[in-house]
Parts: C-alpha cells; sequence; structure tokens
C-alpha cells in the first residue's frame, strides 16, 4: 500500500480520503482500500521521512494534504525500477476452492455464483475506467503514466474476464458431475 500512495502522491498533493477515493476508482484490484490500511502507510511514510503534511483549513475544518519529499521519490522510483515478480502475484482465493471440496455442495454453488457476481460487478467498473480513459484529455507531460495506468486497468480487466468465464465453466462442471445440489 505505501507505494501505491507514494505513487499517487507523486501525481499531487492529497488527503488520506482523496486517497482512499482513488483508490476505490480501479486500484483497489490491487490493495485494500480500506481507511485502515491506508492510514498505516501513512503514519509509516511520514515515519519514515518519505512523505509530509500541511494543515489547510476548508470551510472551517482542517484538513491533512499529503506530499511526497525528495527521499521518498527516491525509494518509490527504486521500487517502480525493481524487477515484477510472478510470487507477488498470489491469489488467496484458490485456496478456498482448493478446499471446496469439503463443503457442501450447495455452499459450493452459492460461493461460486456469488463469486461470479462480484467478479462481473469488477469488470464493468474496470470497462467503465478503461472507456474513459480513453477519451480523457491527458496533460502535456504525462502521455507515459497515463499509458501504464490504462495498461494496469486493461489487465484487471482481461483478468477479470478471464476469471468470469473460468469459474463459469467450473460451476457448468460441478453441476454436471452433480458435486453441487442446484
Amino acid at each position: 500500500m505505501e507505494y501505491i500512495v507514494l505513487g499517487l502522491l507523486l501525481l499531487s498533493g492529497r488527503t488520506i480520503y482523496q486517497l482512499r477515493e482513488r483508490i476505490d476508482k480501479g486500484l483497489n484490484l490491487m490493495y485494500s482500500s480500506s481507511m485502515g490500511s491506508i492510514q498505516a502507510a501513512v503514519k509509516k511514510l511520514l515515519k519514515n521521512g518519505y512523505i509530509r503534511f500541511e494543515q489547510t483549513t476548508e470551510n472551517g475544518r482542517y484538513k491533512k494534504v499529503y506530499h511526497i519529499t525528495e527521499s521518498g521519490r527516491k525509494y518509490f522510483l527504486e521500487w517502480a525500477d525493481s524487477p515484477m515478480s510472478v510470487a507477488a502475484s498470489k491469489n488467496p482465493e484458490l485456496a478456498k476452492l482448493y478446499f471446496m471440496g469439503f463443503s457442501e455442495g450447495e455452499k459450493r454453488e452459492e460461493i461460486l455464483e456469488n463469486y461470479i457476481t462480484q467478479l462481473k460487478e469488477a469488470y464493468t467498473v474496470l470497462e467503465i475506467i478503461c472507456d474513459e480513459a480513453k477519451h480523457a484529455h491527458i496533460p502535456h507531460g504525462f502521455e507515459k503514466i497515463a499509458f501504464f495506468q490504462l495498461a494496469s486497468a486493461q489487465y484487471g480487466r482481461d483478468v477479470m474476464k478471464f476469471n468470469i468465464q473460468w469459474y463459469e465453466k467450473l460451476l457448468y462442471e460441478i453441476r454436471s458431475k452433480g458435486y453441487g445440489t442446484k
């Protein structure tokens, strides 16, 4: 989560609520967008001197706007320039699937149907993000950043599509083999 926060702060200063709002719009597939996880990341980044904040007043309310520091920028760029790792892309839901044979048949179908519904909802959100990004005005100098942000959204969308098809096929097989009860 720390790198997500740093990356977003590289683009512009933000409050914790603005960070959460941005993470909820597409990045939540990579990391949890809970306030707790964001606040924990912000606290750690502040402690390490990677971010700072300025307190402002808006409509009589105090708010903290966070900004990345030069050391935070260096820390973020070291991470961004490091190799990608297959080991980092784990799916904990596969463990549930692995042990699903122990659950009741009707529960299996219900769990998979609900999961497919969630996947379809996430797919719809990513499809909207990808469509909107195609028509967005990109400020000069941000073209490369926008390109890779769109690529990650397209990847997420395509993974969702694959998962929907895969789990629908699995549900069909469970039903045809009699491993469910519906």
